[in-house]
């Protein structure tokens, strides 16, 4: 309960991507994680500990071996979930009636978000000081809420419904003369609306997480895509003991939409850190290509459980439930990373955690999605497995997962950013 509880608070104090790396960052420093920039120098030794942020909503976070690495030791998330971003220009006023105009980000359940009290947050980019600067806002109280159409105005709602974006997903923010949303941000920052210069604002739900269930076996939240995954390789990594390898966490934004940004998966992010590790420890590019041959990554981001109602969707045999352990997750058109190697590689450190696996891939005659791994294997070739813990609703604006799923992704993360692997023509050694 306690991990959870700790977990529900993490995602509470991270309602977008910015400030979920925020959150992550503040963690890697209490535990000793100094900040680098990319506009500087990297002084590095033997035994560093350190961090590096892009965009202000990814990061990645590595720890030094006290030897020359041996290889690099890396597990990726994402910062991000589907949601609704407000536009530039967003004021509607109409009837009487304030209205804030947005766009969808990702491919999200609608329907969830009608009816429920929404804040806003996110960056804010302004004049101070003759400075250009960006800092974070959270309103953390309810100012907006996407109302429904009641059903005497459309007795079809019940039979199957779409959203159009445009017409029905705008919020309503206030009654006509009421402050604007860019004088709250201004009162939340404590600077002048006229210094606003530019903004990246959400909305989400103000709904917290909880644990619930006959015996408390569940957690639902906003954002368990993909912050529990965040959350807990966060926590292994921390807990971890030493390797030979180069540790290194990565929370990457934009995966809802393909990572095709200067921050996503599918960016220089990771390669650019890698490189400029291994220059600052005096390696050069042979030995960089070597760690990378003798590389493993987990790609972390949640898999979908039979759902009670439709088991009709899940693969015959692969039936991932909350609660039943890490989820091995297949493709065979390599939309998932995982191959028999990084399988067994990763099946046995479960085993040496105490962890249980299940598996999942899609029906055979459903497409499914794609995440981390296979992006970020176009950029840095190494071997790498998919894994998530299983869940119910995925893009709902409130899902819901396993209360023991958590602890088990933290061990088996512990479990692996304490080994030293080792990849020779025999075989792998862990």
């Amino acid at each position: 309960m306690d991990l959870n509880e700790k977990l529900l608070s993490f995602i509470s104090r991270s309602p977008t991507a910015f400030h979920a790396v925020d959150n992550t960052a503040k963690a890697l420093a209490e535990a000793g994680y100094a900040e680098l920039f990319e506009t500087e120098d990297w002084p590095l030794a033997p035994g560093a500990k350190a961090f590096v942020r892009r965009n202000g909503s990814s990061l990645i976070a590595f720890r030094v071996p006290e030897e020359r690495p041996t290889g690099f030791l890396l597990a990726a998330a994402h910062s991000d979930s589907p949601c609704f971003k407000l536009k530039e220009s967003s004021v509607i006023q109409s009837d009487g009636y304030v209205k804030l105009s947005v766009e969808k980000y990702g491919g999200m359940l609608c329907a969830p978000w009608l009816d429920r009290p929404l804040s806003l947050a996110g960056r804010v980019t302004l004049r101070e000081g003759g400075r250009i600067v960006s800092r974070l806002v959270d309103l953390s109280r309810p100012v907006a809420l996407i109302p429904n159409l009641a059903i005497h105005m459309d007795r079809s709602a019940n039979e199957g419904k779409s959203y159009d974006a445009h017409v029905d997903m705008p919020a309503l923010f206030s009654l006509a003369g009421a402050k604007g949303p860019d004088a709250l941000v201004a009162e939340a920052l404590g600077v002048k609306a006229e210094d606003i210069l530019s903004k990246d604002l959400f909305l989400y739900p103000c709904t917290p997480g909880t644990v619930w269930g006959a015996e408390n076996e569940f957690v639902s939240s906003p954002r368990l895509d993909d912050l529990q995954c965040v959350f807990g390789c966060l926590e292994g990594f921390l807990q971890a003991g030493k390797s030979a390898c180069l540790a290194a966490l990565c929370v990457f934004d934009n995966e809802e939409v393909g990572s095709s940004s200067k921050q996503g998966a599918d960016s220089s992010f990771l390669t650019d850190v890698l490189r400029r590790v291994c220059a600052a420890l005096g390696m050069d590019e042979s030995e960089y290509l070597r760690c990378a041959a003798n590389g493993f990554m987990v790609s972390a981001d949640n898999a979908h459980a039979v759902h009670p109602n439709h088991g009709e969707h899940a693969d015959r045999s692969e039936r991932p439930v909350p609660n039943g352990g890490v989820v091995l997750k297949y493709n065979a058109n390599a939309r998932y990373t995982t191959d028999s190697v990084s399988a067994a590689v990763f099946s046995e450190i479960c085993r040496a955690a105490g962890v249980p696996v299940q598996r999942y891939s899609n029906r055979a005659d459903k497409p499914g999605g794609s995440t981390l791994g296979n992006i970020s294997l176009t950029h840095l070739s190494l071997e790498c497995v998919d894994i998530g813990l299983a869940q119910l609703a995925m893009h709902s604006c409130y899902e819901t997962a396993g209360a023991k799923d958590t602890e088990y992704l933290v061990r088996a993360m512990k479990e692996y950013y304490s080994r030293s692997l080792r990849k020779t023509p025999e075989g792998i050694s862990l």
